[in-house]
């Protein structure tokens, strides 16, 4: 049943009674947007396949949220996959998934724009078109459906679910996606007649740079799904993608009337966002190659938009974002400064994970003055042998001066990022982890009493697509497993203040295959979806065998996708080309 967006008002009124956390679909937070057209304009719902409190804290959703609302005549909205139980309320009463803040139907959109972040929300999103009653095979949606986007980190390889979704944004949205919405408002205004056909809009928004229309493409695959070729439909349709990024870091849009949820959500903290690309070549890290190159704000704006954003939400805990934070030339002068004009505020400054530099227990201080946050550092391997043939830059004597330095200020724990199944990795490799964090906690001893609580989050090794490792083969199952109860026997001789966290491998090993993978992936989700794919909660032996009997009945093994690839070998994204450059359209006629 299609409800107006009145009569969401009313049914929601009675449904929120009935569910955990209600504050997740009430949509009218502080600095929410709500654009009121009677029918007019255009209207883009931005969709995360995933719970409120992880979209919002989502920096690209707020990003797209704020950037669209502020154009006339276009109205952005926003859609979270609702939890269980109000899932079972929508289909038990047969009412459509509906947008926060005015409560309509997604059916109503012009655009879903899904953000894809993680691979295992993929079925999500064939959730939630279900439950927006829209066709979920892009092939079954015509012209009368809302075209449906993909965007993200995950889009670096969009082939797995090419089947549902009609364009994908490859790279940076800011400026692509205004271009989008022209040529759609355009192109829907010229018309005189009926509308223009799916196909059409299509073809002409393909058109934009870093948008890749999968209708429009043909691969050919041949034994254990391999891909033998990959060729365009029509003459004029380019043969290579390529990604867009924002030229201009310090003109580009940023939030800053930052959305305050009513519930925690994941990441509970306001945030500016240092730079984009990282100077790094870590040979593990797809990041790095789909925002490359190295583009940075001004430490005045970066100021700037960190007052005004404080100004206007009241968060009590900014954080400065980029994919190596140390590496900003101007750290320090940001973090003295903030920390000066927020201490009477008692806002605190948090950092993410960091690489060591010498600065930075200078900076110790400073960061503490309001509160302490954890100082969090990313050595990935155990040995610097290993961290060579991963090329990370990680310097053990300025890490462990750092460290000190944070003791000496105050700090009493520290969080450690490492892998593990990383190619030419030896035991004696995950030793090294063991001692790493064994002397990261003692350290503090000798400045104080106790010894530090030290978190080691320990994740697996994915070769991820447009990464020096991409042809690499993922570590067997069996091996991963073993490494694991090496690590667990071992660490029980560890001080109680050390606590090793394993990330969970049958979700790694799923990852894993979704981002390696082709579009024969697209049946193996439509049958997950439709036989009810388990969520998150459930035992991970459940889910494991789950998706095992998913893959078998589509005559298809995970295995298949976490194999060794050729040098010769055509990779199922090889025509998305994420390196800094564009593609003209006269470039492609002569390739034709």
């Amino acid at each position: 049943m299609t409800h107006t967006a009145g009569t969401h008002k009313q049914w929601l009124e009675a449904a929120l009674a009935k569910v955990r956390k209600p504050g997740r679909y009430l949509g009218n937070e502080w600095n929410a947007v709500k654009k009121n057209f009677s029918g007019q304009g255009l209207r883009f719902a931005i969709c995360f396949p995933n719970l409120y409190e992880i979209g919002m804290s989502n920096l690209g959703l707020r990003i797209i949220y704020g950037l669209l609302n502020e154009q006339e005549g276009v109205s952005c909205e926003r859609v979270f996959l609702p939890d269980t139980d109000m899932r079972e309320i929508l289909k038990q009463e047969k009412t459509s998934l509906f947008s926060l803040e005015s409560k309509t139907a997604l059916s109503e959109f012009d655009f879903i724009g899904f953000a894809l972040s993680y691979e295992l929300d993929y079925v999500n999103v064939l959730e939630i078109l279900e439950l927006s009653g829209i066709p979920l095979l892009a092939k079954d949606r015509s012209s009368d459906f809302p075209l449906i986007i993909g965007g993200g980190s995950c889009v670096s390889n969009p082939e797995p679910l090419s089947d549902f979704i009609d364009l994908f944004l490859i790279g940076e949205a800011e400026e692509a996606l205004l271009e989008i919405v022209e040529r759609y408002k355009k192109l829907q205004g010229a018309l005189r007649g009926p509308r223009v056909s799916k196909e059409e809009m299509l073809r002409e928004l393909a058109w934009v740079e870093g948008v890749y229309v999968p209708s429009l493409y043909e691969p050919e695959y041949g034994e254990n799904n391999s891909l033998k070729s990959f060729s365009a439909k029509y003459a004029d349709t380019p043969l290579t993608v390529n990604k867009r990024i924002v030229k201009d870091l310090n003109r580009a849009y940023y939030p800053t009337r930052w959305i305050v949820p009513y519930v925690s959500i994941v990441h509970d903290r306001a945030a500016v966002e240092l730079m984009r690309g990282c100077p790094h070549r870590c040979n593990f890290c797809q990041a790095r190659s789909l925002y490359y190159s190295l583009r940075m704000r001004s430490p005045e704006r970066a100021l700037e938009l960190a007052r005004s954003i404080v100004q206007s939400s009241g968060y009590e805990e900014i954080s400065l974002l980029s994919l190596s934070t140390s590496d900003y030339p101007f750290l320090s002068n940001i973090i003295c400064s903030l920390s000066d004009t927020f201490q009477e505020e008692a806002i605190a400054i948090s950092l993410p994970s960091l690489r060591p530099k010498s600065y930075l227990g200078a900076l110790a201080d400073y960061l503490s003055r309001v509160r302490k946050t954890t100082f969090t550092f990313a050595p990935e391997a155990g040995s610097e042998r290993l961290r060579k043939i991963i090329n990370k830059n990680f310097s053990m004597d300025e890490f462990y001066a750092a460290i000190l330095s944070a003791y000496k200020a105050g700090w009493q724990s520290v969080k450690l990022y490492f892998m593990i199944g990383l190619p030419q990795e030896e035991y004696v490799d995950l030793d090294g982890i063991l001692e790493i964090v064994r002397e990261v906690s003692r350290m503090r001893k000798d400045v104080s009493r106790s010894a530090a609580q030290v978190r080691a989050s320990i994740s697996f090794f994915v070769p991820k697509p447009h990464t020096a490792f991409e042809r690499e083969a993922m570590d067997s199952e069996a091996n991963l497993r073993a490494k694991i109860a090496y690590l667990r026997k071992k660490a029980g001789g560890l001080p109680r203040q050390i606590k090793l966290d394993f990330h969970d491998l049958e979700s790694s090993l799923l990852e894993a295959a979704f981002s390696r993978g082709g579009r024969h992936l697209g049946k193996v989700l439509l049958s997950a979806h439709r036989k009810g794919c388990p969520d998150s909660q459930q035992p991970a032996h459940l889910r494991a065998m789950f998706w095992q009997e998913i893959f078998k009945g589509c005559s298809e093994t995970q295995e298949a996708y976490l194999r060794k690839r050729g040098q010769d070998e055509i990779l199922p994204w090889q025509h998305i080309d994420l390196a800094d450059m564009s593609l003209t359209k006269d470039t492609v006629k002569s390739i034709v």
